[in-house]
């Protein structure tokens, strides 16, 4: 497997700063993030976003995902129409920028009933996120296929396909090698075992994040740095080679630390490495 690391794991910077960080602390790539305004953004043009790539490629990493924090802002599950086509408008962009970036998959988030972190107000139906989602994606599916970029479908918070079964089941209803899992193993503990997710999505799974998340804690607060959590990474590594998953795993290390914050970066590679049997 290839050690990647989210862009949200660094301090604050340019993306420039952040990547000659991952390539001192070991990392072979950066998973990086459309935003809604900044060096990567919605309103990045080609050329720009050519500029970021060249950054990776002076380095000598690859940028081989791509996410975003805006599917919490822009849902495909929405119940307002305007604002179903603003996050399939986003998504589109997501699937260029990716492209332009050598970029093979994104990160979306495929519908949300409820989160307590962001318009914790709304709430929509667990039926209608289902149908509206299935939707949204049947169309962008085909903006995937055309671009040759996948869409991994993440695992988070969102009080919607809670299980293993009911993530391979939905997307397998959209019937595209282009649709998949992003599997994040620290946001299954809540009600379930990475373990368990790996094996029943298999070959559906396109990327991994790594987290640790502490039971005992709780809530957002439970999120802890690699191995001082209660995910069993001897059985994720376990079940990912049985099902022939070598592809990246990307560390998400969200809080970052409050002091020294570029620490959280050579910490996590050298967990990274533990977990994957380098060292």
């Amino acid at each position: 497997m290839k050690k990647g690391i989210n862009i949200w794991s660094f301090p604050q910077g340019t993306i420039k700063d952040s990547l000659t960080l991952a390539k001192d602390a070991g990392f072979e790539g950066v998973e990086l993030a459309l935003n809604g305004e900044g060096e990567l953004s919605l309103t990045s043009t080609e050329k720009e976003i050519a500029e970021v790539k060249k950054l990776a490629d002076d380095l000598g990493l690859s940028l081989y995902s791509l996410s975003s924090g805006l599917c919490w802002d822009y849902r495909l599950s929405d119940d307002d129409e305007k604002m179903r086509e603003k996050a399939k408008d986003t998504i589109k962009k997501q699937l260029d920028t990716a492209k332009i970036l050598g970029a093979d998959t994104v990160l979306v988030i495929p519908g949300v009933v409820n989160v307590e972190f962001s318009f914790p107000e709304k709430k929509v139906a667990y039926d209608v996120v289902y149908e509206r989602a299935l939707a949204g994606l049947n169309e962008l599916k085909k903006y995937a296929e055309a671009l040759q970029v996948h869409i991994g479908l993440e695992n988070v918070w969102n009080k919607f396909l809670l299980s293993p079964m009911e993530m391979r089941d939905f997307i397998d209803k959209l019937h595209s090698d282009y649709v998949g899992s992003y599997l994040d193993v620290g946001n299954t503990l809540y009600c379930g075992y990475p373990e368990d997710w790996a094996r029943i999505l298999g070959k559906r799974i396109k990327k991994v994040h790594f987290k640790d998340y502490r039971m005992q804690a709780g809530g957002l607060h439970g999120f802890v740095d690699l191995l001082a959590g209660d995910v069993n990474y001897p059985e994720v590594i376990k079940a990912l080679n049985e099902v022939g998953y070598d592809g990246w795993v990307s560390a998400e290390m969200i809080p970052n630390y409050k002091y020294h914050t570029e620490t959280i970066i050579y910490n996590t590679s050298n967990a990274m490495d533990k977990i994957l049997g380098r060292k």
